[in-house]
């Protein structure tokens, strides 16, 4: 694995916009679709950048367009994009039995989101070890229950395609008709495990894998009691509150029954963590419960994961400075531990140019589409997380449309400071200090 003189972030952008193209090559075929019909350039190009960018923003119904060789390259791009092209990679390396070298251990820390590359192999090796057990498990259960729904060969192949789809978050889905999974809104089974998988998928192969070990070493680092204390804090109140703006809605979940309405509302909080499946229709949901699953989506999963957003930890980050100065304190304290002026710097950053971002591609497409600000908007932000929920809105893109929510889907799932370090490397470090200057705020 050789990247010649490339920075590992390059490199990163590189690889992505090489298998988005692969895919787009691969999606244009008239074998991928069920008719020999091309996709087109633009549609198929839309459809590998969602599936590598594990979105599931989708032009085309993929189960009705789609012949089986389209949906297997649809399958293999979430694979490749959610467990990052770098982690495939290494995984042929180890099968060959290669040394994995000190570029290519800084390449993977890039792509996971590592401060060191101490024993990142084998925080890789379990990564592609916890996925295929994850992925595995959940290909049986859903095998069992839709095998008596069809025959049982295709529940083996959806169990796979799901099983894949949502624990890389992706979104993609083979019901037809741009229904997801909202024939199963009451069912235990469909919603427990497909939570499971968003859940699993979007906390991050680095707490996944301290979760494992906990019973040796009971104990977690501070970035896994972060992750999964602002993650359960998030799909917990996300629930309530999706319970209480739906409850009376009869085209959501005012229809259904004290069951149907809990684990509506539970799984409407999950995947907005950027898994993009759904049991209730979006378009129907009223607006409050919209605009706050553009703000769930906004924030995203953790770091090191499958997902998108600007993470739960640069969140937590956000939400202890505002603290800390409300209180008048100096340093952001979190379960006993100050965080470095850096973390705080670089969730700033993060925070603002994701808004920035969304910003001003909704703005750039409420002028070129015919929708409301709130539907841009919606889709605008499921696109930059990585999500994949929509209000209808993208198989109604316009050309322009759909090539700016391609490049929207891409910064969010390389990271916006990985592309800005891609297109301008960092400089070097400033050797003096400016003197000190006052300013008034607030």
């Amino acid at each position: 694995m050789k990247w010649f003189h490339l920075s590992p972030p390059q490199v990163l952008v590189t690889g992505f916009g090489s298998i988005i193209l692969i895919g787009t090559i691969l999606l244009m075929l008239p074998i991928a679709s069920e008719t020999g019909e091309s996709l087109g350039f633009m549609n198929a190009l839309f459809t590998a950048t969602s599936a590598t960018c594990v979105t599931g923003l989708v032009v085309v119904d993929t189960e009705t367009f789609f012949s089986t060789f389209g949906e297997v390259v649809i399958m293999l791009l979430m694979q490749i994009g959610g467990l990052g092209f770098m982690t495939m990679a290494t995984l042929f390396a180890l099968v060959l039995k290669r040394r994995i070298s000190l570029k290519d251990r800084l390449l993977l820390q890039e792509s996971m989101n590592q401060s060191s590359i101490e024993g990142i192999v084998r925080l890789i090796r379990r990564v592609l070890f916890y996925s295929l057990i994850i992925e595995g498990a959940a290909v049986i259960l859903f095998s069992i229950r839709w095998a008596f729904d069809m025959p049982f060969g295709r529940a083996v192949y959806y169990g796979v395609f799901h099983a894949i789809s949502l624990f890389n978050n992706a979104g993609f889905d083979l019901f037809g008709g741009f229904k997801s999974l909202t024939q199963y809104v009451n069912d235990p089974l469909v919603n427990i495990v497909s939570m499971f998988l968003i859940i699993a998928g979007g906390i991050g192969f680095v707490v996944m894998s301290e979760l494992v070990d906990f019973k040796k070493k009971l104990k977690l680092s501070l970035h896994s009691k972060v992750v999964l204390s602002m993650s359960g804090t998030l799909i917990l109140i996300g629930a309530v509150v999706i319970f209480i703006f739906e409850f009376t809605n009869t085209k959501t979940l005012g229809s259904l029954g004290w069951g149907g309405k809990v684990w509506g509302s539970f799984f409407q909080s999950v995947t907005p963590r950027t898994a993009g499946a759904n049991t209730l229709n979006i378009p129907d949901l009223r607006q409050a419960s919209q605009f706050f699953i553009i703000i769930l989506m906004f924030i995203g999963a953790s770091p090191g994961s499958t997902a998108g957003g600007i993470k739960t930890t640069t969140f937590t980050i956000m939400i202890g400075a505002v603290i800390a100065m409300i209180r008048g304190r100096d340093d952001i304290v979190l379960f006993r531990y100050r965080l470095a002026q850096e973390r705080i710097f670089k969730a700033l950053t993060i925070s603002l140019l994701a808004l920035l971002l969304i910003v001003t591609v909704s703005m750039i497409l409420s002028t070129t589409e015919d929708a409301s600000f709130l539907t841009i908007l919606f889709e605008t932000t499921s696109a930059f997380s990585t999500v994949g929920l929509s209000m209808g809105l993208t198989t109604e893109l316009s050309l322009f449309g759909k090539l700016l929510i391609c490049v929207t889907m891409f910064a969010g799932r390389v990271g916006l400071l990985t592309l800005v370090f891609a297109l301008g490397p960092k400089k070097g470090k400033e050797l003096y200090r400016h003197p000190e200057g006052k300013m008034i705020i607030g």
